[in-house]
C-alpha cells in the first residue's frame, strides 16, 4: 500500500476529493498493471481539513510503473498546491500483512 497526506482548508479538499483526484489521479492510476485500488480519506478538525490517499498495488514493481524508479517521492501535480496547503513530497509504503474482509 502506498500512503500520500496532505491539509487544507475543507472547501480545498472538497476540491481535491471530488474533482481532483476522480478527474486527475484515477484515470492515470487505471492505466497502469498492477493497480488495484484507491480509496480517499478526509477528515476535518476545526478550520483544517485533512486528506489521506492510500493506493493498494499487486507489487513494487507496480508501483514504480506509476511513480518510476524514484518511487519513495510522491507524484503531485502542481494544480494541487492551488487546493491545499500543505502535502507530503514523499510516500509511505506498507506490506499488507492481513487482510480481513
Amino acid at each position: 500500500m502506498r500512503i500520500w497526506k496532505g491539509e487544507g482548508t475543507p472547501d480545498g479538499v472538497v476540491r481535491y476529493c471530488e474533482e481532483h483526484f476522480p478527474e486527475r489521479v484515477l484515470p492515470q492510476l487505471r492505466d497502469v498493471d498492477g493497480f488495484l485500488e484507491a480509496r480517499v480519506l478526509v477528515r476535518t478538525v476545526a478550520d483544517k481539513a485533512e486528506v489521506v490517499v492510500i493506493t493498494t498495488w499487486e507489487s513494487l514493481e507496480a508501483v514504480k510503473a506509476f511513480a518510476g524508479e524514484s518511487y519513495e517521492g510522491a507524484v503531485v501535480e502542481p494544480a494541487v498546491s492551488e487546493l491545499l496547503e500543505r502535502f507530503d513530497d514523499e510516500v509511505t509504503h506498507y506490506t499488507i500483512a492481513h487482510d480481513a474482509r
